[in-house]
């Protein structure tokens, strides 16, 4: 499918790249290109500071790796825990899982121990990587590397369980460390804190603190900023501030509290905190404004939220992209541009460089004012500025251009995106189906939708379908649409939903198929259980109007307030129609 000459909107598939490490024809595993490191050029002799700080000083991994290699094959050194440690932390920055299982074989085959700290690190990266299993199971034989078990090992991985939300695996890895004779320590019980809030184990929480207690901890504010998270998680805002004033909290303690009560639009008792922190002789700290800025913004308060940088500057608090990109969002949804570009000029000029989230903020301000012409300009100023769009700032500029029925800036927009390697999400090509069928490029938007659901790269959900069915249904094509409806319910994650039926309902009623608009409703009740919205009422009821009587119209109202949904003022506007029409003139 072209859009334009040239131009194709299918996705290419992208394949995976393999990791650099395990390439060879990367630059720095071909030997010729690393003379100095070749096993005959290598000195006859050299000493274990020498491999180490060799090892240490690379920046990187690949160009360390060949050196390690290099290094074990001359005549010259003999590796050692010290250099097999260096090279086992390398490669667990860089997540480099399969050769780390690969340096720990080799290790136990010279008969090797690994030290706490190479384990750690091991631990560590499977965490990082989202392999908790694979870090469990390099755990269990850890006896097998000449080591043994100690609580900071334990830690991290219970670190990476919690991580990975494998919550069923935290207590009986608990148990098996107290079965070790380890006792937990503070970092301990803060990782199984964090466990019991994400699991909302609200009683667990006070159990554990209550063994904290008894075993002679003292939470810190890591425990204490965990608990009033959670308490405000939980909505349960009261109780957090409450719990705040028995503690002997630090910032990030009141900061966990300010951003529960902004969460939830209450800002008065936010700036109330404030207060609190000022009696206490705790000054606010960069996290801390901008949380209550980003509060101001999100509730219009643009005024206020300026005057919060304003009191940054005489505080001496340096703002941070966080609080730049905040204040943008509240300019930006105000309508206030040529404000929101000078925060921007000024950000940069404060030396503060402006990140993805801050361009697409404005851009996605100016896309839904309509100005795509000035979102397209900062995009490119985005580019020039070494800012490289992501999916997030092409699917925000197609759904413009799709707004306002553009679609071949919409196309450019997606095949530069396509251009730089990047894969469409569902948002990305609902939008580009949406602007197809804006322009009545039907069989376009249909390919779209079949390449999507046939390669699940994205897989199209209900809105997807919802957008395609609206657009031949407001195009006369409704018998097309009923089809669609059949698709959705083939493919997992797309059950229609009532903006579905409502969709179908208004094209059949105004294409005058009353009975099979009557059968779609009884589908709905009998069949998929459909909750009506206030939405799905009016459809009906103003199909009727179209296909019925006044008399008819009424029942639809009384079953309406029965489901006690209140008719609004489109639903009293239809009756007033349908009643006028039908000569009941007073009955309007």
């Amino acid at each position: 499918m072209y859009l334009r000459e040239g131009r194709s909107l299918i996705l290419k598939s992208l394949k995976p790249s393999t990791p650099s490490l395990l390439r060879t024809d990367h630059p720095s595993l071909i030997f010729d290109q690393h003379k100095d490191d070749d096993p005959e050029k290598i000195a006859t002799s050299l000493e274990e500071s020498q491999v180490l700080n060799r090892l240490r000083a690379e920046t990187d991994v690949s160009t360390a790796l060949h050196y390690f290699k290099s290094v074990a094959h001359s005549a010259s050194f003999k590796h050692t825990p010290l250099t097999y440690g260096a090279m086992i932390e390398k490669l667990a920055e860089r997540g480099e899982t399969d050769a780390l299982q690969c340096l720990l074989h080799q290790m136990k085959l010279e008969g090797m121990s690994c030290s706490e700290d190479s384990f750690v690190s091991v631990i560590r990266s499977y965490g990082n990587s989202g392999l908790s299993d694979q870090a469990l199971r390099t755990f269990d034989r850890i006896r097998e590397f000449g080591c043994s078990p100690t609580v900071r090992m334990y830690n991290h991985l219970l670190d990476a369980l919690l991580c990975d939300n494998k919550f069923h695996m935290i207590n009986p890895l608990y148990r098996n460390m107290k079965d070790d004779g380890l006792e937990p320590n503070l970092y301990t019980y803060n990782i199984l804190l964090k466990a019991l809030c994400k699991n909302s184990s609200f009683n667990g929480v006070y159990r554990l603190l209550e063994e904290m207690s008894r075993r002679g901890f003292e939470p810190d504010d890591v425990s204490y900023t965990t608990v009033v998270s959670f308490l405000c998680k939980k909505g349960e805002l009261n109780e957090a501030s409450e719990a705040v004033s028995r503690f002997r909290p630090g910032v990030s303690v009141y900061n966990a509290l300010i951003s529960g009560f902004c969460r939830h639009g209450r800002i008065r008792e936010a700036f109330r905190v404030l207060d609190r922190m000022a009696e206490k002789e705790l000054s606010p700290n960069v996290v801390t404004y901008t949380t209550i800025a980003n509060c101001l913004s999100d509730m219009g308060r643009v005024e206020l939220a300026l005057g919060i940088l304003a009191k940054m500057f005489v505080t001496g608090r340096r703002p941070n992209v966080h609080t730049f990109t905040a204040l943008i969002k509240g300019l930006s949804s105000s309508g206030r541009f040529s404000e929101a570009l000078e925060t921007l000029s000024r950000m940069t000029g404060d030396g503060v460089s402006p990140n993805q989230v801050t361009y697409n903020t404005l851009i996605h301000g100016m896309c839904v004012s309509g100005r795509m012409d000035a979102a397209r300009s900062v995009t490119d100023a985005m580019k020039r500025d070494g800012c490289v769009p992501n999916v997030a700032t092409y699917s925000t500029l197609i759904n413009g251009y799709a707004k306002s029925g553009d679609w071949i800036r919409a196309s450019d927009a997606w095949n530069e995106m396509v251009s730089l390697g990047l894969r469409p999400n569902v948002v990305t090509c609902t939008s580009m189906i949406d602007v197809l069928c804006r322009n009545s490029m039907f069989s376009e938007a249909r390919s779209l939708l079949r390449t999507m659901a046939a390669d699940r790269r994205p897989p199209p959900n209900t809105v997807t379908f919802n957008v395609l069915i609206r657009g031949l249904c407001a195009a006369g094509r409704v018998d097309r649409a009923v089809e669609l409806l059949a698709e959705m319910e083939k493919l997992d994650g797309c059950s229609p939903d009532a903006t579905t039926y409502n969709e179908l309902l208004d094209g059949l009623y105004k294409s005058n198929r009353a009975a099979d608009a009557i059968d779609l409703v009884t589908e709905m009740t009998e069949g998929k259980a459909i909750k009506f919205s206030a939405a799905t009422y009016n459809t009906i009821l103003n199909g009727i109007r179209l296909c019925s009587s006044g008399g008819d119209c009424r029942r639809v109202v009384g079953k309406m307030m029965r489901d006690g949904i209140m008719p609004d003022s489109f639903t009293l506007n239809t009756l007033i129609e349908a009643y006028s029409e039908a000569g009941m003139i007073e009955s309007a």
